[in-house]
């Protein structure tokens, strides 16, 4: 078994609406898993206008926000880069050792 890195928490409306920004935001967030070997989640939310929001969870931590999509369309790769930028942020943070480990990495995954 692999060493637990954390994961991506995907909170999004299962309604019709979405499901392009969605598909978008996904493919954005299980590329970024794979290349930094991180679990995701897909999180249904009740609201049915909701925009759709990433978090990543250490453990036993809070999940802390990495992205909202704000109920508007955006390319994979700009999620990407948000998500990357956020990433490289939080493994300053003394909370996520498990990312301080892999932030070269992170540095270099585009």
């Amino acid at each position: 078994m692999g060493i637990n890195r954390g994961k991506l928490l995907v909170y999004a409306s299962n309604q019709t609406s979405c499901r392009r920004r969605l598909k978008t935001v996904s493919t954005a967030v299980e590329k970024t898993a794979r290349t930094l070997k991180l679990d995701v989640e897909v999180l249904t939310l009740k609201s049915k206008r909701a925009p759709i929001y990433v978090y990543y969870k250490d453990g036993d931590e809070e999940p802390v926000p990495l992205y909202c999509d704000k109920n508007k369309e955006h390319d994979t790769e700009q999620v990407c880069r948000a998500l990357r930028s956020m990433i490289f942020v939080l493994s300053f943070h003394p909370k996520y050792s498990a990312l301080r480990k892999i932030r070269r990495k992170i540095i270099q995954f585009s």
